[in-house]
């Protein structure tokens, strides 16, 4: 149902090599750069950082994305944490929501929670 979702950034450049890092487990990868504005995918862009354009305060967003296994969900942490991110939640099951999700999450340079998760039993 979603073609692309974009998030704005205090520091692209920043924000720009945690999800460098963060994406390539998940097999993303930057895909369109248009100096400030930078696209990334699989095979094109579907999540995109661009900088601060409007005023006010930034909201935390929440960005799940899906992970082929739970190797790929353990190394999308492992890679944001190199980073220095924030660890909200490590690698585990998450039964309430349903018995095979598996999910880690972490804040991103800008706040948001961020997330990979694998839907598949190991």
């Amino acid at each position: 149902m979603i073609d692309h979702v974009s998030i704005q950034c205090r520091d692209v450049a920043a924000s720009a090599a945690f999800y460098d890092a963060a994406l390539t487990p998940l097999g993303g990868k930057r895909i369109m750069d248009f100096g400030p504005v930078i696209g990334y995918g699989t095979e094109r862009p579907e999540f995109w950082l661009g900088p601060v354009t409007t005023g006010g305060e930034a909201r935390e967003a929440h960005l799940a994305f899906t992970a082929p296994d739970r190797a790929a969900v353990r190394a999308f942490f492992e890679a944001a944490v190199a980073t220095g991110a924030e660890v909200l939640h490590e690698p585990r099951l998450w039964p309430e929501y349903h018995p095979t999700y598996f999910g880690a999450f972490v804040r991103d340079p800008d706040g948001n929670n961020v997330e990979a998760v694998c839907h598949a039993p190991e």
